[in-house]
């Protein structure tokens, strides 16, 4: 698998129970201000190398966000697993948690368009918390997939694999794709075993996308979800990676 010994991903689908809006306000100010302070001190103390937000277009219940947040060991993700479903914040959230690591990182790297978005950085006090917001400017798909059972079992010509493959590089070099990262679970799902990231610049590139991802002969082998999200406050969660 192609990633750094020892590097770990966490995928979480997280948002907020009903519970946690029939607070005041200030006692929701207070919880969050604790829990942001004991996140940062899990981060520094673990290093931790990235933290990245997205929040989805279309809610599904109480799963509202999907977040990448990597750590240089599993360590880090342990304890921040633990610390993020801690009391009292801990209490009011929806937790759903899978480790992972990145696949073929420098395969899908060289698919992006070499204008797409750059590395976001910020030197802004994380403790300090701003006003959140998503960024307009691009969409991203979130893909859950694997292949079905019986697809592992024919060869990738059979799959179609390498003509898939040629689909979605055209339609990633048509629209200026702007990034494509994968995620493989260590512990895979019973309905999907990676996770895709996919940001592309407006509606129109994640229409051809989506019906690319769907095109025959090798749909019928894979079994997909789709979730279209916005970038969620990258100016302010980069500064969480590498605090003063």
């Amino acid at each position: 698998m192609d990633s750094p010994d020892g590097s770990v991903v966490i995928l979480f689908k997280g948002g907020r129970l009903p519970s946690w809006f029939q607070l005041g306000d200030e006692e929701r100010r207070k919880f969050e201000q604790a829990h942001v302070d004991l996140m940062l001190s899990v981060a520094r103390q673990h290093d931790m190398v990235r933290l990245e937000g997205f929040r989805l277009i279309d809610p599904q219940d109480c799963w509202q966000r999907f977040w990448l947040i990597e750590f240089p060991s599993i360590a880090g993700a342990e304890r921040w697993i633990e610390a993020e479903m801690a009391p009292p914040y801990g209490r009011y959230g929806f937790y759903e948690y899978q480790l992972s690591r990145p696949w073929k990182p420098d395969v899908y790297t060289r698919w992006c368009s070499d204008s797409g978005a750059k590395t976001v950085t910020s030197d802004h006090d994380p403790h300090m918390i701003p006003a959140l917001n998503v960024d307009m400017q691009s969409i991203v798909i979130l893909m859950f997939a694997r292949y079905r059972p019986h697809a592992t079992e024919l060869t990738p010509e059979q799959r179609g694999d390498a003509q898939h493959e040629e689909v979605m590089h055209e339609i990633a070099q048509r629209h200026g794709l702007r990034r494509l990262e994968v995620f493989q679970l260590l512990a895979p799902q019973p309905d999907w075993h990676r996770a895709w990231v996919i940001e592309l610049p407006a509606l129109e590139a994640v229409e051809d996308w989506v019906a690319g991802e769907e095109s025959s002969p090798h749909s019928k082998y894979v079994q997909r979800s789709f979730h279209l999200a916005r970038k969620w406050a990258p100016e302010y969660f980069s500064s969480w990676v590498n605090q003063r």
